[in-house]
């Protein structure tokens, strides 16, 4: 495989980006507190991931906009037609594998 240019690596990565951001769209099922036991980051992560880089940008981009850039709505708004209680495990296991500060 050949190295990718600069401009061409970008836009691959975007476009993974966009594709992940899509597919947790679709997974509404799927808990921030699962993503959080299993992978370490959960949809509000990428969207602050997604606010300190557009500040690293020179960029001004709120809290609440980054989450709806993620959710593809108002974080309200999709807490009240997917977000569920954590179960008892769930929560058992996000403190097991909380990191240690």
């Amino acid at each position: 495989m050949s190295e990718l240019d600069d401009i061409t690596k970008t836009e691959l990565e975007a476009a993974a980006f966009r594709r992940l951001l899509q597919h947790l769209r679709e997974r509404s099922d799927v808990q921030n507190i699962d993503l959080m036991n299993l992978a370490g980051f959960c949809r509000n992560c990428l969207s602050n991931w997604y606010a300190e880089a557009a500040k690293d940008a020179g960029q001004e981009v709120s809290k609440d906009m980054a989450r709806e850039m993620v959710y593809g709505m108002p974080y309200d708004q999709w807490k009240s037609l997917h977000q569920g209680e954590a179960s008892a495990a769930q929560k058992a296991a996000f403190e097991q594998n909380r990191p240690k500060e």
